[in-house]
């Protein structure tokens, strides 16, 4: 995971924080946007947040059909940008796709950020067993494996500020909420070295997961496999998938 890096103010480029922000306002859910619900989204005058969506509508990057505002696929070259250049991805991928076929599973790589952990390289082996595991995709990371050891590599004072700010949400009835015990399992993880949930992000889903570490045991992201509960039990998913995770982890570790 990347090292916090901060700048002095007089480097600081606020108007370009401002438009990625604008860019960062829609969603999945919200997908048009007028000025003002924009303006709500990111904190900006509705003032501002016009003069933002209309510049990044003459850039390209956002399209008015006179009312509501949306992207445009060329943002997509900004993520296209990332997978392209980005070294982590290219590492990873080849052995999520080895790993995924070995199994008959899916799997996927993620990196925190911030709330989130993106999806950086995924492969299904045929079976699609969540619409979230794909390139691009983020996912909380309080109730996913990939983000409980993501998080587990953090010193605890900085989990303990990140679980401060967290709003937890059952999103199923399996999913933790409590913080003291959200708290316990990202402990755990840190313990055993690996993750695993049952149905907390999506009813079905089950899902282990271990960090990529460099050989400086610095933690740049995790991995994963992924499977439907109709087909395994928590306790098969553990013994048949953790040894080959394990597997892919060690020979990515000395790629990295």
């Amino acid at each position: 995971m990347d090292t916090p890096f901060t700048i002095q103010k007089r480097d600081f480029i606020a108007g370009l924080d401002k438009g990625l922000s604008v860019i960062e306002a829609f969603d999945q859910e919200q997908s048009r946007l007028s000025m003002t619900e924009v303006a709500q989204r990111t904190g900006l005058t509705r003032a501002a947040a016009r003069r933002y969506l209309l510049t990044l509508t003459q850039l390209g990057y956002v399209t008015y059909d006179g009312r509501m505002f949306s992207l445009s696929a060329k943002v997509l070259r900004l993520g296209q940008s990332y997978f392209h250049s980005a070294r982590l991805p290219r590492i990873v991928h080849p052995q999520l796709h080895k790993l995924a076929h070995t199994l008959q599973e899916a799997s996927s790589a993620g990196v925190l950020d911030a709330a989130d952990v993106i999806c950086i390289a995924a492969t299904t082996a045929g079976r699609v067993v969540s619409a979230t595991l794909q390139p691009g995709s983020r996912v909380p990371a309080y109730c996913t494996a990939n983000g409980r050891v993501l998080l587990a590599s953090l010193p605890q004072e900085r989990v303990d500020a990140w679980l401060d700010q967290q709003s937890l949400d059952a999103l199923t009835p399996h999913t933790v909420t409590n913080k003291d015990r959200l708290r316990i399992e990202i402990a755990r993880a840190r313990a055993q070295g690996y993750a695993s949930v049952d149905q907390e992000l999506e009813l079905g889903l089950r899902t282990i997961s271990v960090p990529l570490k460099n050989l400086r045991g610095d933690t740049l992201a995790a991995i994963n496999v992924s499977v439907h509960a109709a087909r395994m039990t928590m306790a098969d998913l553990q013994e048949r998938c953790l040894p080959a995770l394990m597997q892919a982890q060690s020979q990515i570790r000395n790629l990295l």
